[in-house]
């Protein structure tokens, strides 16, 4: 008997990625060229829309008959026996790593370098990305040899999906022991798309054999936008004439979003307030003024229910979903949004005087939360449900006269005021404090934690005063991201009252 081990093959991919597209050619391939092949797969749904490994063992049919007898191939992949792990998107590399299914003396990983974010990176009230360079680092040294490149990106220029790319890697690697016809000839017999595929496949190839480079995107040279519109390229010209080069970029980006958001009227505010900050006694220092102009922005833009109806009603939103859909010229598409807005939403949403009346009713404020406790199913891909938001999104013309923007714009200024009297005796510590906007995020539940947090942090710095030192403040605000209860908050601030 021979002790001759299988070729073993590991895929990791992510729901409608072609894995086990990849896997069956594999297990054709080998089947054809005289090996016994197995694929098997584990399916799983806990991250983005479900994670799948396929796993292929490859073993020589002569060596087979040689021993009088089938091999026994296994069913899974097991921590430090894989030759080969492909890896669909860089995270699944990273996970692969983690398992130890990617070893230095034996596997070479073939990887996409493009991220599909988890739900728990995109829920995360601060920043919840994984670090992509660590990620590549980590493979780099766990793995005997790493091809990577962003493979997403190969399939949509060829036209193509991911698994044909992976393919190309794999045959580009020249780790199994099949030549580039024979994995051309397994695609040609799978006789679907296979023009594309074979485009896609051969570009990954060529791009496998060539040196591995860690792709950086060169950063792209800032060129002012030259609206038609006099009043917009008013504001332009503002921004350029009466504010430092290094935080244009942001400035005029802030004005975009604020006459998307709203109108012109209020992109001028935003500049009106901006300007009012740089001109505080003393001056304002050029990183402050862009971490200023970054978050007023973004607050003056909160997400209330008009601007989440605006969203979910745009026509590129549903280019969009039709291109990562696939949806063909002969197919329909349909659209369900989960919509559950709580009375303190819809007050929030009525002219100021209405809404406060509301919120203190009696029976109509019973009739409207009875109206309203369970959650609604609207088609926005239907006509009925598409006007229905549209309605909801055209009230933004009343914006600045609701309860919300009223308790919005008194949290704004109240910041704005605080940025500037703390600019003024410690800069850096301003910046701290301007970064504190980023615990205002999101509309409903999660807006109303965010708040939370931010009052109680705002709270302790004006009870600490301008002597606290930059680094506590970012602890705080760090803290507070990191649980939107807010128990690691209390944790901390009681830990720095006891010190």
């Amino acid at each position: 008997m021979t002790e001759r081990q299988p070729i073993k093959i590991a895929i990791l991919a992510m729901g409608g990625e072609g894995g086990g597209v990849l896997a069956d050619w594999i297990v054709d391939m080998g089947e054809a060229n005289g090996y016994v092949a197995q694929t098997t797969s584990v399916p799983g749904v806990a991250q983005r829309t479900g994670a799948t490994i396929y796993y292929v063992e490859l073993y020589p049919l002569a060596q087979a008959e040689a021993d009088a007898g089938q091999p026994v191939l296994a069913l899974m992949p097991l921590p430090g026996d894989v030759d080969v792990v492909l890896a669909s998107e860089l995270m699944e590399a990273g996970r692969a790593v983690q398992r130890g299914l990617v070893t230095k003396d034996r596997t070479t990983l073939v990887a996409s370098t493009h991220r599909v974010y988890s739900i728990a990176e995109k829920s995360a009230l601060g920043d919840g990305r994984v670090d992509s360079a660590e990620l590549l680092k980590h493979a780099e040294r766990a793995a005997k040899r790493f091809i990577r490149f962003d493979m997403a990106q190969a399939a949509e220029a060829s036209g193509s999906v991911i698994s044909a790319v992976l393919f190309g890697a794999l045959a580009g690697s020249g780790v199994l022991p099949f030549s580039r016809a024979q994995f051309e000839a397994t695609i040609e017999r799978g006789g679907v798309g296979v023009k594309p595929s074979l485009k896609a496949f051969g570009a990954a190839f060529e791009r496998s054999l060539g040196p591995t480079l860690d792709e950086e995107a060169a950063p792209a040279e800032f060129i002012a936008p030259q609206p038609r519109h006099p009043a917009v390229k008013a504001l332009v010209e503002r921004v350029q004439r009466d504010f430092p080069a290094e935080s244009r970029f942001f400035l005029l980006e802030g004005v975009r979003r604020l006459i998307d958001y709203q109108d012109i009227d209020y992109a001028r505010l935003y500049l009106d307030r901006m300007q009012a900050l740089a001109r505080s006694p003393g001056g304002v220092d050029p990183r402050l003024l862009r971490e200023a102009a970054r978050h007023l922005a973004l607050w003056m833009s909160y997400e209330d229910t008009a601007r989440v109806a605006a969203l979910k009603t745009r026509s590129s939103r549903f280019e969009r979903v039709r291109g990562e859909t696939r949806v063909q010229a002969d197919q329909l598409l349909a659209i369900n949004e989960y919509m559950h807005p709580r009375l303190q939403e819809i007050c929030e949403t009525l002219p100021g005087g209405v809404g406060r009346w509301l919120m203190g009713s009696g029976l109509p404020r019973r009739w409207v939360e009875r109206m309203t406790q369970k959650g609604r199913v609207i088609q926005t891909s239907s006509l009925h449900g598409y006007l229905m938001l549209r309605t909801v999104a055209a009230m933004k013309r009343w914006r600045r006269s609701t309860l919300r923007y009223a308790e919005e714009n008194r949290r704004i200024e109240e910041w704005l005021q605080q940025i500037a009297a703390t600019a003024a005796r410690h800069p850096e510590l301003a910046v701290e404090v301007a970064q504190c906007q980023r615990l205002v995020k999101g509309y409903s539940d999660t807006h109303e934690r965010g708040i939370r947090n931010y009052d109680t942090v705002m709270a302790a710095f004006r009870q600490a005063g301008a002597s606290l030192a930059p680094a506590t403040l970012r602890e705080w605000r760090d803290a507070a991201l990191a649980d939107e209860h807010g128990n690691q908050l209390k944790a901390v601030l009681a830990r720095h009252a006891a010190a």
